[in-house]
């Protein structure tokens, strides 16, 4: 009897493994940890695609103000140094930082101005959405703007 389960049970095993070969990948598709790799674009990716409408006012400097729209991975729309902006987004993400966080409550600023330069960025970027405004009203504020050029242009005081 117990031969007759053993056999059995080795039968079942290689219907088994024969009925996972059918649907898994061939050995050469197949990493290093028996998963087969991601591709290198999927639809997953474009519908995480940063989207941002950059508003800009006040900065003194020609043609910097006005809306725009910014796209990344690939870079587009009508953001007037798109390529360099969503670089610099990408460096920021890969640092771990939110570059849309505002001042927090009480934070110690220098007392300076910057200009009467503003901007408000809304979309979506990293898969969270995105509603900041900037300032240029003292030293915090003008070292958040600075943080997201190009981003955001480099105002004038």
């Amino acid at each position: 009897m117990s031969r007759r389960f053993s056999l059995t049970a080795t039968a079942a095993f290689a219907a088994s493994l024969a009925a996972v070969a059918a649907f898994a990948p061939t050995a050469a598709a197949v990493g290093p940890f028996g998963l087969a790799p991601l591709p290198l674009h999927s639809p997953l990716q474009e519908q995480a695609q940063d989207r941002l409408t950059v508003t800009v006012v006040d900065t003194n400097v020609n043609r910097a103000d006005g809306t725009y729209e910014l796209r990344c991975a690939p870079a587009g729309g009508t953001h007037p140094e798109a390529v360099s902006a969503c670089t610099r987004l990408d460096e920021l993400a890969a640092e771990g930082k939110d570059p849309f966080t505002p001042v927090p409550q009480g934070q110690m600023c220098t007392m300076q101005m910057g200009g009467p330069a503003t901007a408000r960025v809304t979309g979506t970027w990293q898969g969270r959405s995105v509603d900041a405004t900037f300032s240029r009203k003292n030293g915090c504020e003008i070292s958040r703007w600075q943080n997201l050029v190009p981003v955001l242009p480099a105002a004038r005081g």
